[in-house]
Formats: structure tokens, C-alpha cells, sequence
């Protein structure tokens, strides 16, 4: 049997039977006791979080997820190897990465990065890779993370390996004292599932981001906006059945304000981002991004992309914007949303309509479109 799946280009939101004015509107989001100005977390890549940039990002009131098995833990120096992959050519880009990245995680880098982002006064967050999880999440924690990122291409709360201890999310949940944040899932089962096990956060998004071929690879998706709904039923579910609130972060796809704002109108408490802030100036990777499984040395799902550096950091999250096609200035698009539909919090937002409108992008767009 087949569903039908809605991605952000087949979908629109409804104006309101109410607006208010876009300064009314609180898009704070929070997990557990920490709280952020902007419902945003920078996406757990090389090329666009560093350890300087977690602190920049942080600044500007969003949440940074350092990659814990990336370069920054792998090089002392990491510079020269940035260059390295953003200067390949692109034929070569992949091998070479999986060259730089088949270097072995440093225990004592792993610490200095967090302690690099902590001694500036910023939140960190990293991210893990499930079968790493037990051994790395206790050094960043010491060292002073604040948010565990346990994050793969698809993660479930019951995986079978021949581990005779694999990792259990309920325990890891007893064992650590900060936020848990898990991904990356796109069903209903699943997602209630892993609520289950006390994590504070879900991921949502399998391969709709830019620089990621999982969906090419092995066939593996679901469109964003139809994931995320099923994933923030869940969520409210759950909250009725316990009274604790799991937030819904979807993860990837987003590229315009208009698909930050169908985010939220899909249930997201928060949202993942990736190439938008790849592009930006404070961005490590200079005009590139890769994904994460690029480097797999068996099955890379994941490849480097050019970008382009177009603006800097507070122009693509608070404007002003000197482009028509919404890629600048998305706290800009998520505020003036919230005034259209009447939204005064981030959960008011879960509650507007949303048609499913596959002509919403083309209709009455002649001269736009260029024909």
C-alpha cells in the first residue's frame, strides 16, 4: 500500500481569522530548563559549526551542535585541513575526505572544543553517533556540555547488532544530567517510542538536506512535512498520556523563510539547519558544506557542495533582507507568519491550517518564473 508524503513545496498556510502585530509574537524554544531566543539549532556539520561558530551562533540566541567525530576532535589544527577538502576537486573531494576523517577521535580534543565553547560564555551541544554514545558523551559532559546530540542517518530506540550491550536510551537517559536529543526518525511509532525512553528532544528528517544522498543511495525518506506531522502527533500524545513535553525539531530541507515557517505549522518546536547557515560568512566551510556520511569509507551518502558565502550571519536570521526570494531574514518570515495567522507562541503556530496546494508556488508566478 502506499501514502502520499507532502514535502514544503506541496503545502501552504492559511491566514488566520485573527493577526496580531509580528512584535507579539515569542519564538523562544526550550528544552528542559535551557531557553533559546531562536528556535534554531545550526546542523552538527564540519562546514558549518566550529567551535567559533557555536559561540557566534549562541550569541545570537540559537544552539550550535559541534560534530564530537568530526575534524575538530580529530586535528589540533584544523585549518589546514578544512582547506584540504574545501580546495579538492570535486571528483576528489569525497576520497579525501575519507582519508581526513579515518584519523582517530582525540579524548583531550574532545574536551578543549567544549571547554573553547563554554569559556565564552555559550551553550554547547554536541552531537554522537549512536555506536559512540557510552564512551564520548561522559568526557563532553565533564568538560561541560549542555546538550547530548545523539544522532545517525536513521536511529530507533530498538536496534539488534551482534553488541552483547548496545546502547539503551533509557539508560543513557538515567545516566547523564543534561538535556537528551535523538535522531534522526520520521514515523509516528517511533517517535512515541523513543519519548518512552525519556529523551527531551526528537530529530526529524531522513536525506532532505543539500549536502546528504540518502534518498539517491538506498531509497530511504519521507518529506518533510508529512514527517513532521506524524512525529509531533506523537508528541502530543504523549503529552496527554504523561504530561511531559518531547520537543519536535525537524532537521534539514529548509531552504526559504516561507519552508521555515510550514515547519512549525507542521508541529516543530524548533528547527535544524544546515546549507542556509553554510553560506554565511562565519561559516568554517568557505562556500562548501558536506554531510556527515560523506565520509563513510564503505557506502558515502553524503557529498560536498558548493554553496556560495552570500551574507553574513545576523542578515540571514534577522535581515534586513535585500532579496525577494526568502532567503534571508527568517526570524523576519517566522514573526511576520505568526502575525498572519495570529500565532503568539511557537506551540499557536502548531494550531494553524495548512492546505495541501501544489500550484501555491506557481500560481499567478508568469513573469516570476521567467516564461
Amino acid at each position: 500500500m502506499l501514502e502520499h508524503a507532502y514535502g514544503y513545496d506541496d503545502v501552504a498556510i492559511v491566514p488566520g481569522e485573527f493577526t496580531i502585530n509580528p512584535e507579539l509574537a515569542d519564538t523562544k524554544f526550550k528544552i528542559n530548563e535551557l531557553e533559546f531566543d531562536l528556535p534554531i539549532l545550526a546542523s552538527a556539520m564540519d562546514a558549518v559549526v566550529s567551535p567559533s561558530f557555536a559561540v557566534d551562533f549562541s550569541k545570537k540566541g540559537g544552539l550550535g551542535v559541534l560534530n564530537l567525530e568530526g575534524i575538530y576532535t580529530k586535528y589540533e589544527d584544523y585549518s589546514e585541513v578544512l582547506e584540504s577538502i574545501i580546495s579538492s576537486e570535486p571528483d576528489k573531494s569525497t576520497s579525501i575526505m575519507q582519508q581526513v576523517y579515518n584519523q582517530e577521535i582525540s579524548v583531550d580534543l574532545i574536551a578543549k572544543r567544549v571547554q573553547e565553547i563554554k569559556s565564552n560564555n555559550a551553550v554547547c551541544a554536541v552531537s554522537i553517533t549512536p555506536a559512540n554514545t557510552k564512551r564520548l558523551s561522559p568526557i563532553a559532559i565533564e568538560a561541560g556540555a549542555d546538550v547530548i546530540v545523539v544522532q545517525s542517518t536513521v536511529t530507533t530506540p530498538r536496534h539488534f547488532s551482534r553488541s552483547i550491550t548496545g546502547l539503551n536510551m533509557t539508560e543513557l537517559k538515567k545516566q547523564i544530567k543534561v538535556p537528551l536529543i535523538v535522531g534522526n526518525c520520521v514515523s509516528y511509532n517511533v517517535a512515541l517510542e523513543f519519548m518512552h525512553t525519556g529523551v527531551d528532544g526528537i530529530l526529524v528528517g531522513v536525506g532532505p538536506g543539500a549536502a546528504c544522498t540518502t534518498r539517491e543511495v538506498t531509497g530511504l525518506g519521507v518529506p518533510q512535512v508529512t514527517a513532521t506531522l506524524d512525529c509531533s502527533r506523537a508528541r502530543d500524545s504523549y503529552f496527554e498520556e504523561t504530561g511531559r513535553y518531547v520537543s519536535i525539531i525537524t532537521d534539514g530541507g529548509i531552504r526559504t523563510g516561507g519552508d521555515f515557517c510550514k515547519s512549525f505549522t507542521s508541529g516543530a518546536d524548533a528547527v535544524m539547519i544546515g546549507t542556509p547557515l553554510a553560506q554565511t560568512l562565519e561559516a568554517p566551510g568557505s562556500g562548501y558544506n558536506w554531510g556527515m556520511a560523506t565520509a563513510d569509507r564503505s557506502l558515502p551518502r553524503g557529498t560536498r557542495v558548493s554553496v556560495g558565502t552570500k551574507w553574513n550571519l545576523e542578515t540571514l536570521l534577522n535581515g534586513p533582507s535585500s532579496t525577494s526570494d526568502g532567503t534571508q531574514n527568517f526570524m523576519g518570515a517566522l514573526k511576520n507568519c505568526m502575525g498572519f495567522v495570529g500565532a503568539y507562541s511557537i506551540r499557536d503556530m502548531h494550531k494553524a491550517k495548512m492546505i495541501i496546494a501544489p500550484s501555491i508556488k506557481t500560481e499567478g508566478k508568469f513573469f516570476q518564473l521567467g516564461k
